[in-house]
């Protein structure tokens, strides 16, 4: 990209919301704090190297797509921060050499040519002569000065991606007060210049000291602050790779309140104080005429509206493109993609916002992976219904329908197998049992060894949860032989009333159901064991249940269960099926 093509693409118009929120995101996923590894494309490639064509820079690659699979961006390597370098700096040094130019050009055409006073044929061969001289002697010493200790300032920000390593916290600073330092190298070198051009073209017309003083002065600091927003937006690509891995406490860079005054000064404070000193000069003259005043009126007003229109279309950008992110981003936070994380490569507070963003949606990230893996061990219905009931303890009185499912013969298996294919075998074992009582709308409450309690009815209302319990029972017997062939397994189903809620101490409780059914199903279990299929079901759950699966059991005797007061009478499947 030439300098032109960059300040001409500076100046493009600011894309509307809808437009800036719609864009393909890109790369980098910044967190906040020291970190080992960057957001990014993922191909080695400069984030800014990635943006879509036509994109402005810095909206292309400013987020994070919620559905990247790779979100994070692998560290430059020494080789791949070389080229970045080699690029920014070719960008950088064409843009401001463009920039200060154009300043250099529209400084003499106003001295010369444009403001009241000036020679009717233009400057003399004297002046031509003696300024050509000075200009030339100013070029070989003072502008390479300002090269080499502009270069300096800036080496001391690149090193570390030169070298493929992470920066240091005064290298980080460095890389973003790299604008700024670039604004006092082009101030300081301006104010020489309009000094020493002052004061020789003052030996020869004293007249030329005011006007040859504050033209220079005024397009110098234009020029400046020109060159500083231009120098924000190229050097971008290496505030985005030192923010990926660290974070500032504290803005580098002025904000928004002084971007908007910078703005403003450029875009309306210049041009009205060069009409204020063209006046000035004008009274001074006693043969100011109408017409060179209306064209010096005319030349300021045009300089200053393409001026000012570029200056605050970079100030606004640079304002617009972390808010246009940030606004992105929390309207992907807000359709729940909790991984989108938006670049950080601003040093002002708009960057501390960024790095900001990144942190909240990491913690809700966090969060939400912490309330989806209580919901997994504790099952969804208890974990939203904590936050109705909190750390209240005890509970209510539920009709409910109990599922218990016990291996066969699990102290041989542990005695015969290694600890791990135990551990697969049972987790081949529970997956059958979980599809089948969340199918039927139950509640797995807990797994206790090689055994499983479900229960139908709590703490969601379950409707007829004694059929949908005897369904899972049958539906468990039918497919445990087919699928883990290597685990026999009891299961036994009763119903009636228990207890639903938090047992424990307000430090440490869980929901659970504690009633008589419980016992019941667990003692049905071993006697099921004696069975085939394996499969026992109380009377009472039968006859709870809905016609329709009631028909598929039948009465098979009574018995005593152990623990228990009373005989309960016995139902098992006429099939499985």
């Amino acid at each position: 990209m030439t300098a032109a093509d960059h300040v001409a693409r500076a100046a493009e118009p600011l894309p509307d919301e809808g437009e800036a929120a719609s864009r393909s995101p890109v790369d980098a996923r910044p967190d906040a704090r020291p970190r080992g590894e960057r957001a990014g494309a993922g191909d080695g490639a400069p984030a800014s190297e990635t943006a879509g064509a036509g994109e402005p820079s810095g909206m292309a690659g400013a987020r994070v797509s919620a559905g990247d699979s790779n979100p994070f961006h692998r560290r430059l390597s020494a080789r791949d921060g070389r080229r970045l370098i080699r690029r920014v700096r070719l960008e950088l040094f064409g843009a401001l050499a463009l920039a200060n130019l154009v300043g250099a050009a529209l400084v003499v055409v106003c001295i010369a040519w444009v403001l009241p006073g000036s020679p009717p044929g233009g400057l003399s061969t004297r002046l031509l002569v003696t300024n050509a001289i000075l200009g030339g002697a100013f070029g070989l010493v003072v502008l390479p000065a300002a090269i080499v200790w502009g270069e300096a300032w800036l080496r001391g920000g690149r090193k570390w991606i030169q070298e493929g390593r992470d920066p240091t916290d005064r290298e980080v600073t460095a890389v973003l007060r790299s604008p700024m330092r670039l604004f006092l190298v082009h101030a300081t070198a301006w104010l020489v210049a309009a000094g020493l051009f002052a004061l020789l073209n003052a030996l020869i017309d004293v007249d030329l000291l005011p006007r040859v003083a504050f033209t220079i002065t005024l397009g110098g600091f234009t020029t400046s602050a020109f060159a500083y927003l231009l120098a924000e937006r190229i050097l971008r690509p290496l505030a985005r790779e030192a923010l990926s891995i660290r974070t500032v406490e504290r803005p580098k860079l002025p904000g928004v309140v002084t971007r908007t005054l910078l703005g403003w000064t450029l875009g309306t404070g210049v041009p009205l104080a060069g009409l204020a000193i063209t006046a000035i000069f004008a009274l001074t003259q006693d043969d100011s005429s109408a017409t060179p005043l209306a064209v010096t009126m005319l030349v300021l007003a045009g300089v200053g509206l393409v001026v000012g229109w570029w200056v605050t279309v970079l100030g606004a950008r640079a304002v617009a493109d972390p808010v246009s992110s940030l606004r992105w981003g929390i309207g992907q936070i807000a359709e729940g993609h909790l991984e989108t994380r938006v670049e950080v490569y601003d040093g002002s507070v708009l960057g501390l916002l960024q790095a900001g963003f990144n942190d909240m949606a990491t913690g809700l990230e966090e969060r939400e992976r912490l309330r989806d893996l209580y919901g997994r061990q504790v099952g969804q219905d208890v974990a939203e219904g904590s936050l109705d009931r909190g750390v209240q303890l005890g509970g209510e009185v539920r009709q409910v329908a109990v599922l218990f499912v016990d291996v066969v013969g699990s102290t041989h298996i542990a005695s015969d197998l290694p600890a791990q294919e135990v551990v697969d075998l049972l987790n081949r074992f529970f997956g059958v049992v979980v599809d089948e009582v969340h199918a039927h709308g139950g509640w797995i409450n807990k797994f206790q060894g090689d055994a499983t309690l479900a229960v139908f009815g709590a703490p969601a209302d379950v409707e007829d949860a004694a059929g949908c319990a005897l369904a899972t029972a049958r539906a468990v017997a039918a497919r445990l032989p087919a699928e883990v062939p290597e685990l026999g397994a009891g299961v036994g189903v009763a119903f009636g009333s228990a207890v639903a809620g938090n047992i424990g101490n307000e430090r440490r409780f869980e929901f659970t159901v504690i009633g008589d059914p419980v016992n019941e199903a667990s003692r049905l279990t071993e006697l099921s064991k004696t069975y085939d299929p394996m499969v026992l079901a109380s009377a009472d759950a039968v006859l709870a249940a809905s016609p329709e699966e009631a028909a598929r059991w039948q009465p098979c005797g009574e018995a005593e269960l152990r623990g228990r007061t009373r005989t309960t009478q016995l139902a098992r499947p006429t099939s499985l099926a």
